[in-house]
């Protein structure tokens, strides 16, 4: 085994890379690091963080940027995409070649790849598409038709455009005024790509509200999406757990996964969507979280006390009634095969002999059912401050995630905390 093939099976390196160059790319910048380490490793979807400010800096959390490009046969260099938003961003764009940066990765998990060759679409907004360049590329390898779908608020923020004519099969480009491609959305045109490229699978990253529609269209065609999601990250190795979000396993419990380590790349379906942002009362380890099987033995162990009540209860034909009401409650959730998972309010409603009102005979719905409209009715949903309308008020405007200020961390996706 040579000594490539070792250190592309390794894990992250944290090296000093040299910068190449930076250029400016219509409204971004594209910076090119010497770092043979990282490149070596990289596979499509991953990303970096890189230390900014220099030495004597306050700025102390590092920036994540997704990788648009590397090169290991030539240097070994690694190219990223962002944007001068904040402080960290704009002393990144003040860097000249031979600067020397401090820089982590390959970070993340990358994108999956087809067995077989099947028709891709490769959807981005704003500089969200960078990452899928490199993808294209090992798509192609495997004989696979690629179509893209890129999108932003204006011309001048829909990155690699160009490329996209150059090497997919179609490319299909919107922008909110018009001015480049067809004006609109990205998801106004999914319909119709999906259709003529008789699309079997989706590859997408940008803003939140954009995958989450994607992934509802998507849906309805049952084409599987793989979503590079854009969460703020600080650490960028999964220690800190910024960039939680709800992500449902294939065990139907939903998990607070980390962006950074479990992704960014998520299967669509898998993220609840309408919660990010928020602790859903059902994720595992939220507050009143219990196991089933804890929750079933406490249902047996009310219709047991139940039983033992209507038995011996002598105090008058009030509490008789109230005792057979409360053993009729549990006696129809457990007929009906009641859900476990009752709330702590719930359990003490029935101990205390009286139905609760407006609980289905059938129970709750399974875990990756519930929405976020039903948590919000609940009024349990609770996390960071921040959401997804705040992150973005356009489903592709990519100045609704990096572009949010030099708060700490980046986003994985186009960019992952994306760059601040």
């Amino acid at each position: 085994m040579t000594h490539s093939e070792i250190d592309a099976q390794a894990g992250p390196v944290q090296v000093r890379g040299t910068v190449l160059t930076v250029r400016r790319v219509d409204a971004y910048y594209a910076m090119t690091l010497v770092a043979p380490a990282i490149a070596a490793r990289f596979k499509p979807g991953q990303f970096v963080t890189l230390a900014v400010g220099g030495p004597d800096t306050s700025m102390l959390l590092s920036r994540a940027f997704s990788i648009h490009d590397v090169r290991p046969d030539h240097g070994g260099t690694v190219e990223f995409v962002f944007a001068s938003r904040g402080r960290g961003t704009q002393w990144l764009a003040e860097r000249r070649a031979r600067d020397v940066l401090d820089v982590t990765g390959p970070l993340g998990k990358a994108f999956p790849l087809p067995r077989d060759p099947v028709n891709c679409l490769l959807i981005g907004g704003g500089y969200g598409s960078a990452p899928l360049f490199s993808l294209a590329g090992k798509l192609k390898e495997r004989r696979c038709e690629v179509d893209f779908l890129l999108g932003a608020g204006s011309g001048d923020r829909v990155f690699g455009a160009l490329t996209a004519r150059r090497t997919g099969r179609t490319a299909i480009i919107t922008t909110e005024d018009g001015s480049l491609g067809s004006r609109g959305m990205v998801t106004d045109m999914l319909d119709q790509v999906i259709h003529d490229g008789r699309t079997d699978v989706i590859y997408a990253c940008g803003p939140m509200p954009m995958l989450r529609q994607i992934t509802a269209l998507a849906r309805r065609y049952d084409i599987p999406v793989q979503a590079a999601v854009e969460e703020a990250m600080a650490c960028g190795v999964g220690v800190c757990m910024t960039c939680v979000l709800p992500v449902i396993g294939s065990d139907g419990i939903t998990r607070m996964s980390r962006a950074c380590v479990d992704g960014p790349v998520f299967r669509g379906e898998s993220v609840r969507w309408d919660d990010v942002g928020t602790i859903p009362f059902d994720a595992f380890g939220a507050p009143g979280w219990e196991p089933r099987s804890r929750r079933a033995a406490e249902l047996r162990n009310g219709k047991a006390r139940g039983g033992d009540n209507r038995g011996g209860d002598n105090r008058g034909g009030d509490n008789r009634g109230g005792d057979s009401r409360m053993s009729r409650t549990v006696a129809g959730r457990a007929q009906a095969g009641g859900d476990p998972d009752r709330s702590q309010a719930d359990r003490r409603d029935a101990d205390n002999g009286h139905a609760v009102a407006g609980h289905a005979a059938s129970g709750h719905a399974d875990l990756g059912d519930l929405t976020g409209q039903g948590l919000a009715q609940r009024g349990v949903t609770a996390g960071r401050a921040h959401s997804d309308r705040a992150r973005g008020d356009r489903a592709h405007d990519d100045s609704a995630r990096h572009d949010g200020g030099d708060a700490a961390g980046g986003g994985a996706g186009g960019r992952p905390g994306h760059g601040r």
